[in-house]
């Protein structure tokens, strides 16, 4: 961008610096010093501060609630590398909103602090003991909730989930720390606190109580009976593509004259839907834009199926292809043929509309967001974690078309192009860079595939008993061998036609 050349100085984004902000950063009318905290969000990444922290911001903006301000917090290594970056600019971000009209930023300030990461996490439980604190709320990623993808039940035998039992008051997860941090609030009498999970899952707060129950249970079955009894997990639905900061994203902010390390882009599109269930009070969030819902479930699954899952079926395509974005994939002819067939005539029919949008219109919806060509989202980010976004996002669509005897031939399509990435390399023969957690087996799995494709679907931990229906079995092996004779885009043609 030409204007690069133009900075003259950079100025460091800190709490004096609000009131001078560069004449185009939009600032906030809000003092800090007059907020405290009321939620604890676990898992400070760039979603969370585009999402949640923004919506609590737009609430200090309108003098609401400025008793729920929000304290960071995690148990991974990024939570210790994001709280020095995030503590050295005062918890302050700037958000920068990737309209295709052009580009705009403001900072916010609803975060106000970030609990010291530590490997016995005493410090995390302190912060979550605490009387204000009336709200957890999490995005840890859908991979990171311990749960049988395809039995969804929580995975107690995982050796960090034994490493909690063993250790209850030194745990390793978060919901080892939600579990000894209920224990001691229950016997100081401070009382419960809502659960609030915003991660894409189905039924995501379902997700949360049991993954903190069923730990209890095996440490203290009265305190997993108060839990139940007490906590409320409200389900929730978010939606706004956020794409991971690197050299453009640094770049983009620097043309705003700001100094960030940990800016966060995101795209002109934002929505929270909630079901109203919280133990300990909430903040005013109807009055910002949140939707308040008996019908969560409604727009997570249209949310997840079509959005989610039509994301997994473009990034995969462009990964083989060498496509480095999302609006890349979108900008090819084929896929984006492929993408609105599978969704229109394979997902869509197994979705319910909700209140003023169809799924038709969804679809419609998202293809302009995907399309847009400010919104830089690397098809490495979205196709990341395959082995837990397959099960979630494209595996009930599978189910739902195999239960109903309808059309799974796009979505077996898709499994089969999901497996010949997972092969680790592209079609110019370029590497795949491990991206998944479970990535050396699954590439293990898919050269066996190659000349096996039931293989590929033996995998019941993501696609349960589909090897033994004959159709969608059959399909995906004869997908996956015409992309391993003919490549990725004659099996596409051939599907289309």
């Amino acid at each position: 961008m030409d204007e690069y050349s133009e900075i003259t100085e950079l100025k460091s984004l800190n709490n004096n610096l609000i009131p001078q902000l560069p004449k185009k950063v939009k600032g906030f009318r809000y003092n800090r010093s007059d907020l405290s905290p009321g939620i604890l969000h676990i898992g400070v990444g760039n979603f969370h501060r585009a999402h949640q922290a923004w919506y609590i911001h737009r609430l200090f903006e309108e003098g609401l609630n400025f008793d729920w301000a929000i304290v960071g917090g995690g148990v991974c290594a990024f939570d210790k590398i994001q709280r020095e970056k995030l503590k050295k600019q005062d918890f302050l971000s700037t958000l920068i909103e990737l309209d295709p009209s052009g580009t705009s930023a403001e900072v916010i300030g609803s975060i106000i602090d970030y609990v010291e990461v530590e490997e016995t996490n005493q410090a995390l439980i302190k912060a979550m003991v605490s009387p204000e604190i009336r709200i957890v709320s999490l995005t840890v990623t859908e991979g990171g909730y311990y749960m049988n993808t395809t039995s969804k039940d929580f995975n107690i035998d995982h050796p960090d989930i034994k490493k909690d039992i063993e250790n209850p008051t030194s745990p390793r997860t978060v919901f080892g720390v939600m579990v000894e941090a209920l224990r001691l609030r229950r016997q100081l009498g401070y009382g419960p606190v809502t659960g609030l999970c915003c991660d894409n899952l189905e039924k995501n707060g379902v997700v949360l109580h049991r993954a903190v129950t069923k730990l209890a249970e095996q440490i203290d079955p009265d305190l997993a009976e108060w839990i139940s009894e007490n906590c409320s997990f409200p389900c929730s639905m978010v939606d706004c593509i956020v794409p991971s900061t690197g050299a453009y994203e640094l770049e983009l902010v620097q043309a705003y004259s700001l100094n960030d390390n940990v800016p966060v882009t995101h795209e002109n599109f934002r929505q929270w839907v909630i079901e109203d269930d919280f133990c300990a009070g909430r903040p005013d969030l109807e009055k910002v834009g949140v939707i308040f819902t008996k019908k969560v479930h409604y727009y997570e699954t249209m949310k997840i199926r079509l959005l989610n899952g039509g994301h997994q079926i473009i990034a995969n395509v462009g990964e083989l292809l060498s496509l480095v974005t999302i609006s890349d994939c979108m900008q090819d002819t084929r896929i984006a043929s492929l993408f609105v067939k599978i969704l229109s005539e394979e997902i869509a029919p197994h979705v319910d509309s909700v209140p003023n949008k169809t799924p038709a219109e969804y679809i419609e919806l998202i293809q302009k967001r995907f399309s847009n060509p400010t919104v830089v989202d690397t098809t490495r980010r979205v196709a990341f974690d395959g082995s837990s976004r397959h099960p979630g996002f494209l595996v009930p669509s599978i189910n739902k078309a195999v239960e109903t005897g309808s059309s799974i031939s796009g979505l077996a399509l898709a499994e089969a192009i999901w497996a010949r990435m997972c092969e680790g390399t592209r079609e110019d023969g370029s590497k795949i860079e491990p991206n998944d957690p479970n990535w050396f087996d699954l590439e293990r799995t898919a050269r066996v595939a190659k000349e096996k494709p039931s293989a590929w679907l033996d995998q019941r931990q993501y696609y349960g008993h589909l090897n033994s229906n004959k159709i969608f079995s059959d399909t995906f092996a004869n997908w996956l061998r015409k992309i391993w004779n003919s490549g990725v885009e004659a099996a596409i043609d051939d599907y289309l036609q």
